[in-house]
């Protein structure tokens, strides 16, 4: 249909949609529409011309038809993750009130200070066209090596591990930051896995794949090894490559992964653990429904970063322990369903390798302030005190929330 009647009809259902961003998709979901019903006149004996009109006739008023789809296809925002983040960050200054012998003034300050960055940083990733880092694989891949290998090279070392690097007074965890660049690097690689079907690029994704587990291990930092690990698995699974062989695939590195993250435990538990002996399982029996308070006798290290859900725990109490659980839950819960209100793969997969972002550090992080699996250096999202995990989680939010605002103004690249 290409009549100037039809362009007509277009140009005023176009006009009472405000996302510019939905107008080439309206165009085309009206054309094609339009076209069955043409069609479908047309075998019925209709002319051409008096089955464009009658299609135009059924479709209704351009108006009305405009404002069903301004309606339908206009960015839309997640209230509830926000209200969450909110709730989270604000929990985050609760250690630094009470984990130490007197509120420290110094953490809470710089504390403000990267939040508002932190804030900014999510502001920044929600609004542009994400879809606009699809292609940009290489560039975050690379980014994140260099990144690491800069950190490696001249970082500053802090408890045996070079993670940190100045810059004008600001101190950023390097290792953090490339976690963010190599998930960007995965879903863009497996939001086009059909351009790597040969066996020689296949073979190229695996190194590319492994080689951040070992360097994170280089580090020393494995937790991020472990979080990189699932993360890319999980958008892997979600990636529509050939489900037996994802499949084959996906339980063949989790195997390999599981026996490698399990021997380096056993066998180099000094290298990756701090802290095992720390009797957490004692402290928490202490803590009762309510707590202590946040002004206690509770001696314990890392009490505003690693091992923050204990200490909240033994101030506050079981039932504010629960209360927090339940809170991420829903936070994890909501991210994880967002992920499959879009029809765009690349989209999806951030929201799926983000989701994993989270519930694996926050999964650990309350395992093992129980007691339940070792300890390890690892932020529990949100409310451990640290900047850059901070900055890497609220961009991550971002990017989840970019996702979720498009979801009905972006074009369908899956295929149901």
């Amino acid at each position: 249909m290409s009549s100037s009647k039809f362009e007509e009809y277009l140009s005023k259902v176009i006009s009472q949609v405000k996302s510019k961003e939905a107008h080439s998709m309206i165009k085309k979901e009206l054309s094609d529409h339009m076209e069955e019903l043409s069609q479908s006149f047309q075998e019925r004996g209709v002319s051409i011309k008096d089955a464009d009109k009658k299609a135009m006739e059924e479709m209704g008023d351009p108006s009305t038809v405009g404002k069903n789809m301004n309606h339908l296809h206009k960015p839309r925002m997640d209230w509830l993750l926000i209200v969450l983040f909110v709730i989270l960050a604000g929990i985050s200054f609760l250690p630094l009130i009470g984990g130490f012998s007197e509120p420290s003034i110094s953490l809470m300050k710089k504390q403000v200070v990267w939040l508002v960055l932190a804030i900014l940083a999510l502001i920044g990733f929600l609004f542009f066209d994400y879809r606009k880092l699809k292609n940009l694989w290489m560039y975050f891949y690379g980014g994140g090596l260099i990144l690491f290998f800069t950190t490696f090279l001249v970082g500053m070392e802090v408890n045996g591990a070079k993670r940190w690097i100045s810059f004008g007074g600001m101190t950023i965890d390097g290792p953090a930051i490339s976690l963010f660049l190599f998930f960007l690097a995965w879903a863009g690689i497996f939001a086009k896995i059909n351009e790597f079907k040969d066996w020689k690029k296949q073979g190229m994704l695996l190194f590319l794949f492994w080689t951040p587990v070992l360097l994170y291990i280089m580090v020393p930092q494995f937790m991020f090894s472990i979080i990189y690990f699932f993360c890319v698995l999980a958008m892997y699974v979600f990636s529509y490559v050939h489900k037996q062989f994802a499949i084959k695939v996906a339980v063949s590195n989790l195997l390999i992964g599981i026996i490698f993250i399990s021997t380096m435990i056993l066998y180099f538990p000094n290298i990756f653990l701090s802290g095992t002996l720390i009797p957490l399982k004692d402290i928490l029996s202490e803590a009762g429904w309510f707590g202590k308070g946040l002004y206690n006798d509770l001696k314990l290290a890392e009490a505003h970063t690693d091992l923050v859900f204990p200490f909240l725990v033994y101030s506050l109490g079981w039932a504010f322990g629960m209360l927090l659980c339940l809170l991420l839950f829903v936070f994890i819960l909501r991210i994880s369903l967002n992920a499959f209100k879009t029809k765009d793969l690349f989209g999806r997969l951030l929201v799926i390798g983000g989701a994993a972002l989270f519930i694996v550090p926050a999964c650990w992080n309350i395992l093992m302030g129980l007691g339940i699996v070792p300890i390890m250096v690892v932020p529990l999202p949100f409310i451990s005190y640290g900047g850059s995990m901070l900055l890497v989680y609220s961009a991550l939010l971002g990017l989840i929330l970019n996702v979720y605002r498009r979801k009905d103004i972006v074009e369908p690249t899956i295929v149901s």
